[in-house]
Formats: C-alpha cells, sequence, structure tokens
C-alpha cells in the first residue's frame, strides 16, 4: 500500500498541477505542495512514533563512520546498484512522455490530464493486488512478470506514431503495471537486505542513490533524444532500448539478491517501536 500510494502520487499529480496551473497560475500547483506538506508534517510530529531500537543494538556511535561501513559493505552496493538500475531506465523515458504523447502520437494537450488521470486509477487499484500477488508466489517471481511486461510495453511505446487515445491510455497503463510489479516486489526484497542495525542508514543511501540514478537518466536521455523541425522527438525508441538492457540487467541482479534474503534467518524482520 506505501509503494502504491507513493506511485500513483507521481501520476495523479501531473493532471492535479496541470489542473491547477491552468486555472489559477502556475504557482499554484507549488503552494499546494506547501499546503499539503504542512498537513502531514503536523500528523508526522503527533503521530509517528520513533523507530529506534535498534540504536541500542548499533555499537558504532558515529553517524559518519557508520554511513561509510553502510556504503562499504559490498552485499549492500550490489543492492544499491540494482536498484539505481531500476530507476534509470525508467526516468529516461517519463521527462519525455508529455512531448512524446503530443507531437508524435497527436493526443491534444487538453487529454494529457485523462491520460494521467486513468493510469493512476490503475495504478491504486493493482498496487495492492500486486504486493498481494507478490507475497503469494515469491517476489522474484512477482519482478520477472513486471520485468516481462515492462520490456514488452516500453517498447511498444517508445515505437508508437499517431495512435487514437483509448489505445494510448490502454498502453500507459499496461505499462506502469508492469513498471510497479518491478518496484514494489524490488523495495521488499530491498528490506530483507540489511541488518537491523544498518536498516535505517541503508535504504537512505538507496533512496538517494535512486534520486542521483534518475537525474543521470535524464542527461542521458537528453543526449538521445533529438527534436525535429516539425516538433517530433527523434531516436525516441533508443530509449526503449537501453531501458530494456537495464531491465534485464536488474532482473539478473535481483535473481542473487532473492538468493540472499531467502538465505537470511526470518528474525531478521523489520524492528518494530517499543511503546
Amino acid at each position: 500500500f506505501l509503494q502504491t500510494a507513493f506511485a500513483a502520487s507521481q501520476i495523479l499529480g501531473l493532471p492535479a498541477g496541470l489542473f491547477l496551473s491552468n486555472h489559477w497560475g502556475w504557482h499554484m500547483p507549488f503552494l499546494m505542495i506547501v499546503a499539503l506538506s504542512l498537513i502531514a508534517g503536523i500528523f508526522i510530529w503527533f503521530y509517528l512514533k520513533p523507530i529506534d531500537a535498534h540504536l541500542k543494538m548499533r555499537p558504532d556511535k558515529s553517524p559518519f563512520h557508520h554511513l561509510y561501513t553502510t556504503i562499504a559493505t559490498p552485499r549492500y552496493l550490489f543492492a544499491f546498484v540494482s536498484m539505481s538500475l531500476l530507476s534509470l531506465g525508467g526516468f529516461m523515458i517519463m521527462p519525455f512522455a508529455s512531448a512524446f504523447t503530443v507531437n508524435n502520437m497527436g493526443i491534444a494537450v487538453d487529454n494529457l490530464p485523462i491520460i494521467y488521470l486513468i493510469t493512476g486509477l490503475c495504478s491504486i487499484v493493482i498496487g495492492p493486488l500486486v504486493g498481494k500477488y507478490s507475497d503469494k508466489i515469491g517476489h522474484y517471481r512477482m519482478f520477472t512478470f513486471g520485468t516481462v511486461v515492462s520490456i514488452i510495453m516500453v517498447l511498444v511505446y517508445t515505437n508508437l506514431g499517431v495512435t487514437s487515445l483509448p489505445i494510448v491510455i490502454l498502453v500507459n497503463a499496461l505499462m506502469f503495471i508492469g513498471i510497479f510489479s518491478r518496484m514494489i516486489p524490488a523495495q521488499t526484497l530491498m528490506s530483507g537486505i540489511p541488518d537491523p542495525t544498518s536498516r535505517g542508514s541503508f535504504m537512505s543511501v538507496s533512496t538517494s542513490l535512486q534520486q542521483v540514478a534518475g537525474g543521470f537518466a535524464s542527461v542521458l536521455a537528453g543526449w538521445v533524444v533529438i527534436i525535429g523541425f516539425d516538433g517530433k522527438l527523434q531516436k525516441f525508441y533508443i530509449l526503449g532500448y537501453l531501458m530494456t538492457a537495464t531491465a534485464l540487467i536488474s532482473l539478473l541482479m535481483m535473481f542473487f539478491i532473492n538468493r540472499e534474503v531467502s538465505r537470511r534467518p526470518r528474525n531478521q524482520a523489520a524492528i518494530v517501536p517499543t511503546p
């Protein structure tokens, strides 16, 4: 459910931002972010309990040294690279999605909120199901399924020409279903990698590297894609092949991560806060 909320917010935020900016100016989405952040901050301050039981288990009191030892751990480093590759493929395509949809597929700008809204609703419905079946059939199997669907739909998507609105919505929905079918089991597997004493630093570094990978992916995509004289994006299909390559490498790396997690004792689950 947490992963679904995060994924849906990225999609639903696009039509919401377009709606706010079209009616009240481009400043309004940013002011809305401030308002929502303040509300979330109030709930976090009063209701979110601190998770600090693991600090008593950690003899290393220096945060900088603890961060260094986390990054220097070989099996952690392998997991960091794997998660960075997951972000790399998606962020190569997403920055150009709106321009590609309008200029190459021939979809009107006014229809973009409809596409993102329906895609986001599909993500909200599919996300919990992905988590449920991931726990039932195995996280790596679900990750493999998501990888196959993602590769197929990304290759279809990046090679589309002028397309009708229903087909564009269908392709987008299936593509994001594949993406979430990778991200949700991947995050679950990652949570089983670190020791309880290093879980916080591990997840922090992993999240930071995903953001860095996303920025690098956007720059890389900008070197590949060219805007033609007619406004259409050229060489966009190359991004589909690059995403396929990163997905296949991630699939192989996730195999070893799944094997590592399966070998670990089950008593190393997440530590719950003390009352």
